[in-house]
């Protein structure tokens, strides 16, 4: 009998695994990220392919970042520190904290599971808006706590007394993304405000502001730091994913009160950031030429694709981050299909329960631009 054959869920091994994992694990729903680039190419035999599925930076990484990591390659016997000292003082300079009130982690990611560890016990509660990022659900259900969702208004908006009402005694972890991954919407720095200060004593606020650089039009909007100087109850989490263009190495960080960083780091593993993520991250943070020429191609390409859309005729949700959701109607899936086979990978709306709706990544003006060309075509094909 083969390994693969030995191991199906009906063989004897098999059984015995059902049989012996927690019960929470047939609710748990992996994480379903964009295809790569060489995956629709291999499928579909392209030459051609552009991704605007997974919000990357079409810009690179930090070119700053680029020369750290060729610089740390001759250590790379030796263990990372453990405790990222030198990027979390690098950090703390660049964003007015204390090193305490840091913790550096494998993306942003990491920093869900370990909020979830630290804070969760079976039956506890946490609050998500809904559609939202599916990996605050994957915490709380690996936790065995039960998950609270609040739909966002009309146009994708937050509303604060929504989320307030829908905290009771056993709420334990409040997530609010904002800009919201997938629809670009924001909460607004006042809401965000008084629902910190009306929270219960047991309750935290998680504000994943993994798309904050890009927040650059909205003067209400807040990337929640200034909360954690105030010492009020949340964790702010970021990423160098997005702007800085360093998904490939996976680095991230929660800011928080000290105290909770402290009991975030007793589940935290050790030498979980890698060497080269760690000097990396230092150096990209202070390459503000790098930041700002992502800002400004975002902010130009987010302009490309509303323009295109109205002309088209196509509905959309006004974004403040590096993405935009489109509603391609009840052919939405077949025209996301449809714009694979052309070389356009985007991400559809399904797996949200935005069964009409793609979401966009911004790209180059020639990405954009391609994407544009592509769906036109696809429009007049299934109309």
């Amino acid at each position: 009998m083969s390994t693969i054959e030995s191991t199906n869920a009906n063989s004897p091994v098999g059984r015995i695994a059902d049989s012996r994992t927690r019960k929470t694990l047939d609710r748990l729903k992996p994480y379903s990220p964009g295809k790569p680039i060489w995956e629709v190419q291999q499928e579909l035999g392209l030459d051609h392919v552009v991704k605007l599925a997974s919000n990357e930076n079409p810009l690179g990484p930090s070119p700053k970042a680029i020369a750290a990591i060729e610089a740390a390659l001759p250590d790379l016997h030796r263990y990372p520190d453990a405790q990222a000292v030198s990027l979390r003082e690098t950090l703390a300079q660049a964003l007015e904290l204390s090193p305490d009130q840091l913790i550096v982690t494998n993306g942003g990611d990491e920093l869900i599971t370990l909020l979830s560890e630290t804070f969760l016990d079976p039956g506890d509660e946490i609050v998500v808006p809904s559609p939202t990022f599916s990996e605050y659900e994957f915490g709380a259900h690996l936790m065995d706590a039960q998950l609270v969702a609040v739909p966002l208004a009309p146009g994708f908006q937050y509303e604060a007394d929504a989320l307030l009402a829908a905290i009771t005694e056993r709420t334990k972890l409040v997530w609010l993304c904002s800009p919201n991954n997938p629809t670009g919407t924001y909460l607004a720095k006042n809401d965000l405000e008084r629902l910190l200060r009306a929270l219960p004593p047991q309750a935290l606020v998680v504000y994943d502001a993994a798309y904050s650089h890009f927040a650059t039009t909205a003067d209400d909007y807040t990337n929640g730091l200034e909360f954690v100087r105030a010492g009020l109850p949340l964790v702010v989490l970021q990423t160098f994913s997005k702007a800085y263009g360093l998904a490939g190495i996976r680095v991230g960080f929660g800011a928080a009160p000290e105290a909770v960083i402290r009991r975030i780091l007793q589940v935290k593993e050790p030498f979980n950031v890698n060497a080269l993520a760690q000097v990396a991250a230092s150096a990209a943070i202070y390459d503000i030429e790098h930041l700002t020429a992502s800002r400004e191609v975002n902010a130009r390409g987010r302009e490309q694709l509303y323009a295109a859309f109205e002309q088209l005729g196509l509905n959309y949700a006004e974004s403040l981050s590096n993405f935009v959701l489109v509603e391609l109607g009840e052919l939405a899936e077949r025209r996301y299909h449809e714009l694979m086979a052309k070389g356009v990978i985007t991400r559809y709306g399904g797996a949200w329960g935005l069964e009409r709706h793609i979401r966009v990544s911004v790209g180059t003006e020639e990405e954009n631009k391609f994407f544009i060309d592509c769906l036109t075509q696809v429009l007049e094909e299934t109309s």
